[in-house]
């Protein structure tokens, strides 16, 4: 009995390690912040739940913040049970979840319908090839957030450029370009031409080095 314990002990560990969830309750889905935020009931009280490994574009990115917000809310409806498979709280100590309605995982199918991007600075605890999977068809498929050439803005550069002293300098003819970057900290980004610079595109985002752009780093 007492290995048999050291082994449990032993298992949670290292799925902690690992960051694998290790967490999963059962929910009702109360109300939709926004893209990726819903609150449920659960343990007998309401929380917020931050859904894990994905970033939907904020509310103020018209009209991409709202459709996703409505395509959340279609996927989970108010009312509804949900399972949660939580992976950790975070700083504003929300639940980070996977959520699960029957045998479908809201956070992949916002992604595969190309509704959010895959967080990847967070992708711990996730499936990592299934997300990559997903966002790569999407994005092949130009649906939703990557229907424009190189996607809207993300999200995270978003959320950036709204911080005081944060500014979007482009040269004309210039555009950042992110090919297959996994997150935002790749600095595999380069300059190349495009017709329509600083124009729902990545313009405005991580730029190291393009001539005519800011470096934006100091804002990390």
């Amino acid at each position: 009995m007492a290995l048999q314990g050291l082994v449990r002990c032993l298992v949670l560990v290292l799925s902690l390690g690992l960051g694998s969830p290790v967490l999963a309750q059962n929910a009702t889905v109360v109300s939709i912040g926004d893209g990726d935020t819903v609150r449920v009931r659960f343990r007998g009280g309401v929380r917020t739940v931050r859904l894990a490994c994905i970033d939907a574009p904020e509310m103020a990115q018209s009209p991409w913040g709202r459709q996703t917000r409505q395509q959340l809310q279609a996927l989970a409806p108010i009312g509804s049970a949900v399972e949660l498979r939580s992976t950790a709280t975070d700083r504003y100590g929300r639940l980070v979840a996977e959520v699960l309605r029957g045998k479908r995982n809201v956070n992949q199918a916002l992604v595969s319908s190309g509704a959010a991007f895959v967080y990847w600075q967070y992708i711990a605890g996730c499936d990592r090839q299934t997300y990559s999977r997903l966002e790569t068809q999407v994005r092949l498929q130009r649906l939703g957030v990557w229907s424009i050439p190189g996607a809207i803005t993300k999200p995270w550069d978003f959320r950036l450029l709204q911080r005081p002293g944060a500014q979007c300098l482009c040269r004309p003819g210039l555009a950042l370009q992110s090919p297959m970057s996994p997150s935002r900290w790749s600095k595999k980004q380069v300059c190349s031409p495009r017709p329509s610079p600083c124009v729902a595109s990545t313009a405005c985002s991580w730029q190291w080095g393009c001539p005519g752009f800011v470096d934006r780093s100091r804002f990390a």
